[in-house]
């Protein structure tokens, strides 16, 4: 082999092997500095590279404030503190410039006081401030105020901090909450952070690996037909007409808080870009690790959404204020993050795949060191808790593998999933059990848990009290989860969701394409995702028009014949309860005992349910749940929302030999959308009863 005019021996060509690799791994040890991470060697791109090690530039004018790094260029509103414009390889303004500036790159949220109705505001700054100014980084405040004069205002400071490092594709943002003592009453429902972003460029959007698709345009739906709430459009006369006959519903891209760290958009221009939110933590969310809620949607729009009553409830999550009542809270930092590459057929699977590498690389460097508030702790200013969870349930002791285990402030077993003014950490437990919960901001907690394959919630006896560098080891812990007897029969799999039931194929005049799979003879099949389909609670009428659903046990499969929704009978011009039956045997029965009915609910809204035993008409020996739930996720397309357990003892006499049948009906029915998606269900015989166990 000749180079540079020089034969090379086969020693040679291996030494030039070694320095090339060599140099492969400094390059790549260069492009990866103080947690920004750059991917020249995967063809992404930074806007100019040669412009990395620019200093950040700080612009301060009468009306706005700029910041540049070489690579990212933002003008803020002063002293608004919206982002009005985001300047990046070569692109003006990758927000949308028809909107009013206020409403491109802004905080918003909904609020209300005692006795009046919900408001929705944007947070729009009056104070304007220089946090830290160097070479390396500049960090900005702009700050809204309560006015106590004004009775339309929400009683919450709010001060949006905005973070640019030099060298870093993108820009971070986080916001400090504040209530001081004597403020008056206060609900907060959603906050969030958005970006309206440019129509022109913007069509193509990214999830997850498995949700990305080209969306419709605001003029597509626009022009649409309205379903059953106004976020439900069918696309009539879309401008791509691939899309026409879709459904397009903002909440058929919601995720759950453990699975939302990346989201965006992707441009179409020669040269694609991709413009990111990464979420590097829950700690600041609501509602802990299941919590679902809404990421990217057509608009464009890409939310951070900090807090929220979605698939909870407004009158669920804690976020309710009474007089006088201080609080603090950090939002964030969330990353908004910009990469490109040259446009190809992989252009959308190689930004996707770099914005993944980014976020893990924005997770691994969680906590962050170079915010400058006292609010928000490094790591040395933080604690941690270990120990190992057990699980005892019919006398036997199993390692708790997968469990989810959590710190939260101090409550009930299982509030956590309605808190949001405290901090939430959450970790998944080993094969054996094990688990460490690391970088934990100081306060008050208790221990919180929940087991795949169990019914119930643990809580550990008593507060943790974290401090800074704090390392608590709590041993071996141990979850009883709730039983009266041996399991007689059950239905459905107890893991907080309704995944696992018959989840029937769309209406052909609803689908939204991203949510089927296809064979290959282009028929509809199975898809993890078809609960996401619009309408599916409708198909429950046309699947049973002229009687209720039966189970029997021993002979029906949950997964074929438990229809994922108990919803209310369409009659057309009403809606009426729907009555199902569980018919099992029985070949003895101790008259004299009690059995334990139990009823895991994996969703419910505006739902009472109501159980007999052996005689549908029977209302003077009937069991009551009682009005139940505001969590909407039937109509939201969530397959769960918060998670409810109703145990119910059912006196022997009650029950026969042979056939027995319990009638579950769900005598509510104010709207389609009225029911209960069952997480499992399981009747136990007495204690010490032998039986032969039915599937």
């Amino acid at each position: 082999m000749m180079m540079g005019g020089k034969r090379l021996s086969v020693s040679s060509l291996g030494a030039w092997f070694c320095i090339f690799l060599l140099a492969v791994r400094v390059e790549q040890s260069f492009q990866l500095q103080d947690g920004i991470l750059n991917r020249k060697f995967l063809g992404v791109s930074h806007s100019s590279s040669s412009n990395s090690n620019y200093a950040v530039q700080l612009q301060i004018q009468d009306k706005h404030v700029i910041l540049d790094n070489g690579l990212v260029q933002i003008t803020f509103t002063k002293p608004g503190g919206v982002v009005s414009v985001i300047k990046y390889n070569g692109i003006e303004n990758l927000l949308d410039g028809h909107e009013k500036k206020d409403r491109r790159g802004y905080w918003d949220l909904e609020w209300s006081r005692i006795g009046q109705r919900g408001r929705y505001d944007h947070a729009v700054g009056t104070e304007f401030k220089v946090i830290k100014e160097s070479p390396e980084q500049v960090e900005l405040s702009f700050t809204v105020r309560w006015n106590p004069s004004n009775g339309n205002s929400f009683a919450l400071n709010i001060d949006k901090r905005f973070i640019m490092m030099r060298g870093s594709s993108g820009f971070y943002a986080y916001g400090i909450y504040e209530r001081l003592p004597g403020w008056p009453a206060f609900d907060l429902g959603n906050s969030r952070l958005a970006f309206k972003l440019n129509t022109a460029k913007f069509h193509y959007m990214a999830i997850s690996d498995d949700r990305q698709r080209i969306m419709p345009t605001p003029q597509d739906r626009s022009s649409g037909q309205r379903l059953n709430y106004p976020e439900a459009v069918l696309l009539t006369n879309p401008s791509n007409p691939d899309l026409k006959g879709e459904v397009d519903d903002k909440y058929q891209y919601s995720c759950e808080n453990k699975d939302n760290r990346v989201h965006g958009w992707i441009s179409n221009t020669n040269q694609s870009v991709g413009f990111w939110m990464i979420t590097p933590s829950d700690e600041f969310r609501t509602g802990g690790p299941l919590k679902q809620d809404l990421t990217s949607h057509a608009g464009p729009t890409t939310l951070a959404v900090f807090s929220s009553s979605h698939y909870a409830g407004w009158d669920a999550v804690d976020l309710r204020f009474v007089n006088g009542e201080p609080w603090k809270k950090v939002y964030g930092p969330v990353f908004i993050y910009l990469n490109s590459v040259s446009n190809n057929q992989n252009a959308h699977k190689t930004l996707w795949n770099d914005a993944k590498d980014q976020m893990r690389t924005e997770v691994q460097s969680w906590p962050y060191s170079f915010p400058v508030s006292d609010d928000y702790p490094s790591s040395n200013q933080r604690g941690t808790v270990s120990g190992r969870l057990l699980v005892q349930d019919n006398q036997e002791f199993t390692f708790a593998n997968a469990a989810y285990v959590g710190l939260a402030p101090p409550g009930q077993a299982g509030s956590w999933q309605t808190q949001g003014k405290g901090y939430q950490f959450w970790v998944k437990t080993n094969e054996e059990g094990y688990f460490t919960i690391s970088n934990v901001r100081e306060g008050d907690y208790n221990l919180n848990a929940w087991v795949p394959g169990f019914i119930g919630d643990f809580k550990r006896d008593g507060d943790i009290t974290i401090t800074a560098g704090c390392d608590i080891n709590l041993g071996d812990l141990v979850f009883r989860p709730p039983r009266n007897g041996p399991t007689l029969w059950e239905i459905g799999i107890p893991d907080r969701s309704a995944k696992e039931f018959y989840i029937p194929d769309p209406n052909p005049r609803y689908i939204n394409k991203l949510f089927v799979s296809q064979t290959s003879n282009s028929e509809p099949s199975s898809s993890s995702n078809k609960f996401r389909q619009y309408g599916l609670w409708e198909r429950y009428t046309e699947l049973y028009p002229y009687q209720d659903l039966i189970y029997r046990i021993g002979v029906s499969d949950y997964r074929n014949d438990w229809f994922f929704a108990h919803v209310t009978r369409n009659a057309g011009n009403s809606f009426q309860p729907s009555t199902w039956q569980v018919a099992f045997p029985l070949a003895n029965v101790n008259y004299l005992g009690t059995y334990t009915l139990r009823l895991a609910f994996a969703s419910a809204t505006n739902a009472d349910l109501h159980v007999r035993v052996n005689n549908p008409q029977a209302d003077g020996r009937r069991f009551k749940v009682g009005l139940t739930g505001r969590d909407n996720a039937i109509a939201r397309h969530g397959i769960h929302g918060l998670y409810w357990l109703f145990h119910f003892e059912i006196p022997g006499y009650l029950l026969v030999r042979g056939t027995n049948t319990l009638y579950i009906t769900q005598s509510r029915c104010t709207s389609p959308f009225t029911g209960i998606m069952y997480d499992y269900l399981r009747l136990e015989g007495p204690s010490g009863y032998h039986f032969k166990k039915s599937r």
